[in-house]
């Protein structure tokens, strides 16, 4: 299933959404490229979806979920890649 989450965090003077599978890469991929989403929007295990383009997301067939939940879906479908700390040694 396609989710994504409310365009709430801020980034580059704009707020974006995230886009996910909780069955997929391949679904996700092939999702995002069916609604214009560029590759360089995909970082780890979501595509970043600027504010304005939500509307067309969910037209799609994305389903709104909140942020908690697109993060327990990816972690149980065993797709979430956490971002590696630089601090980490």
């Amino acid at each position: 299933m396609i989710l994504v989450d409310a365009p709430t965090w801020p980034g580059h003077g704009r707020f974006w959404s995230h886009l996910v599978s909780d069955t997929s890469y391949d679904e996700l991929h092939a999702f995002a490229a069916s609604v214009g989403l560029p590759p360089r929007a995909f970082e780890r295990d979501h595509y970043d979806v600027l504010d304005e383009r939500l509307e067309a997301v969910l037209a799609a067939g994305a389903t709104l979920v909140t942020s908690r939940e697109i993060v327990a879906r990816l972690t149980a479908a065993g797709l979430r890649r956490r971002k590696v700390s630089r601090l980490a040694g």
